[in-house]
């Protein structure tokens, strides 16, 4: 079942990846998805003929091994490795390539605007928060966040709760490598390797845990499987259904702070049922600001607070009345469906179809999981569904880019305000030579302002190489700080700025926000700053748990979520009406 032999660091296997060419005990591996039939042999080569991505010639599992490898671990027992990758290629597949195949249909759907990518999850996994109720957290915050998404955008497409319009690709079971700008970390005059991920090392600053162990290997393949279970029974054993995830939501605009704030202050209440009295946002006409000043002046309220609240309270109520008036018709929507026939109770209402994936750094673990497919031909990492090559690794001539283009799942790249629009034609030229939508996702992370300047030469750039690919936004990496405390952290306003900054760019642009790629968690951890429950810096400290970057929390991601739905609709609504404006305020 491995695809490699025992010398498996050696670089000797031939370089055309034929079924024919690999060694006598390397055996294809046969379990496909139960939607891929096994073809025999004349239809499996005709479809390795027509499949995506053509295999190029002097592309083999172990070619990256003649290239550039950057970030990777120096281990210092060489033997011990290769025990550990040839047991590691020996195990199962952690994933079915008739699941990518499936993810890589989807993302075709987004690259046309209609689908919308939501992939979110950890920065990178740990072995010591390895629990259930974290993954049934984080899992759930998405399931929220997919139903939120398929609302506003209202796209035939699957996501995290199956049903609609968005995918929720999760960075979970799998995500324990980072790489490091920095090889060395040093603290009070003590300089040691930096934590590259508990997959590679120890995040404590102790010499021994931070010497690469290749057994670390092993658990991260162990914790991998095992998550990936627990979420194949949260996704299809009830715990996804439509109306438990629509009931979470109206929990949120029930009992988040911002709902708590109009419970608190009852002037502020009543003007929340005036404000909604006017009927649907969307077709109602009328300043919140003037509103404020009238309501107030009625309830002789000082001008000196009617001025401090109106300015403060005017955007909190308006995104409260959106968020609660979006949760409550999604409610109306599954009563009409209860109405309609459409049990509660039916699988498309209560199962859900997700992803996994995670950045492509760690190679001879990718290598050591990659399998040929018994349908296709074609090579597929196992360890996840979709892979993406990093901003430090994505040299044209680098190691990783040479793996990618020779495996068969979705790609993501990440691209920064750095990447030359004609470098990126030629990388997607490099991992997608028959241009196939949803072969390649743009992952973009480069902050609000270089945004507005830098992708529109992007998004130009390959349009006309005629390439098609499903563009995403990472609002995450841009906007990282420091804080005077010295933790880094992000603000919620900036991450705000720049998914509006990317909504806007491709308005103008007439091309097609394909979706939305997020570091986050489910549990109330304080790392990122702002949001409805207003961290401050002195909040940071008080539930600062990421073993790398921050995170948005299970309110925070939720509250983006809302916003990103009423840019979805608003740019449904415009789609059908060319004067009406897709651009929110929010």
């Amino acid at each position: 079942m491995a695809l490699t032999s025992p010398s498996f660091l050696a670089s000797k296997s031939p370089l055309l990846p034929g079924r024919h060419l690999l060694p006598p005990s390397v055996k294809p591996i046969t379990a496909v998805h139960s939607a891929d039939p096994t073809k025999s042999t004349k239809s499996t080569a005709a479809a390795a003929s027509t499949s995506s991505p053509s295999i190029p010639t002097q592309w083999s599992l172990e070619s990256w091994k003649s290239k550039k490898a950057l970030q990777l671990p120096e281990y210092p027992d060489q033997n011990d490795l290769v025990s550990v990758l040839e047991t590691l290629s020996t195990f199962p597949p952690v994933v079915f390539a008739g699941e990518a195949r499936s993810l890589e249909e989807k993302l075709g759907q987004a690259a046309l605007g209609n689908a919308f990518l939501l992939q979110g999850g950890d920065c990178a996994e740990s072995f010591k928060e390895f629990d259930a109720n974290n993954i049934r957290d984080t899992f759930r915050v998405l399931l929220q966040m997919g139903v939120v998404l398929m609302f506003g955008g209202q796209m035939p497409i699957i996501k995290v709760p199956l049903l609609a319009s968005s995918f929720d690709v999760g960075r979970m079971a799998g995500q324990f490598a980072k790489p490091r700008s920095d090889p060395f970390e040093e603290k009070d005059g003590v300089k040691l390797p930096s934590y590259r991920g508990d997959n590679i090392n120890g995040d404590s600053f102790d010499e021994k845990e931070r010497v690469p162990d290749p057994h670390r290997m092993i658990r991260a393949y162990c914790q991998s499987v095992a998550t990936l279970n627990l979420l194949r029974a949260f996704a299809t054993g009830g715990y996804a259904a439509m109306q438990r995830v629509t009931q979470w939501n109206l929990d949120f605009t029930e009992h988040s702070e911002q709902g708590d704030r109009c419970i608190h202050l009852p002037q502020i209440n009543c003007l929340l049922y005036a404000l909604k009295s006017f009927g649907p946002i969307q077709h109602r006409d009328i300043s919140v600001h003037h509103l404020f000043l009238g309501f107030f002046e009625g309830y002789g309220t000082s001008s000196g607070m009617q001025n401090a609240l109106h300015q403060y309270l005017g955007t909190v109520c308006l995104k409260l009345v959106l968020y609660c008036e979006l949760a409550h018709r999604v409610d109306e929507a599954m009563g009409f469906m209860a109405a309609a026939g459409l049990s509660v109770g039916h699988p498309v209402m209560t199962t859900t179809d997700f992803w996994t994936s995670h950045e492509c750094l760690l190679l001879p673990y990718e290598q050591a999981l990659t399998r040929e497919d018994s349908t296709t031909g074609l090579y597929y990492d196992c360890s996840a569904h979709m892979l993406w090559v990093g901003e430090r690794t994505r040299q044209l001539d680098g190691a990783h880019v040479e793996f990618l283009r020779g495996v068969a799942n979705p790609l993501g790249i990440k691209v920064s305000d750095k990447m030359d629009p004609s470098e990126l034609v030629r990388l997607i030229e490099i991992l997608n030579p028959r241009n196939k939508p949803g072969r390649i996702t743009v992952i973009v992370r480069m902050g609000a302002e270089n945004m507005r300047v830098k992708l529109p030469h992007l998004i130009r750039a390959v349009r006309g190489a005629g390439q098609v690919v499903t563009w995403v936004s990472d609002p995450m990496h841009g906007n990282t700080i420091k804080a005077p405390c010295g933790l880094k952290t992000r603000s919620f306003d900036a991450i705000r700025a720049e998914v509006r900054a990317f909504f806007d760019v491709h308005d103008d642009e007439g091309s097609h926000p394909g979706g939305i790629h997020l570091e986050m968690t489910g549990q109330n951890v304080t790392e990122c700053l702002g949001g409805s429950r207003t961290i401050t810096y002195n909040d940071l400290g008080s539930r600062y748990h990421t073993h790398c970057d921050p995170r948005l929390n299970a309110s925070q991601s939720l509250e983006l979520a809302f916003i990103i739905a009423e840019r979805l609709r608003r740019r449904r609504l415009a789609s059908r009406n060319p004067l009406a404006s897709s651009r929110s305020s929010i």
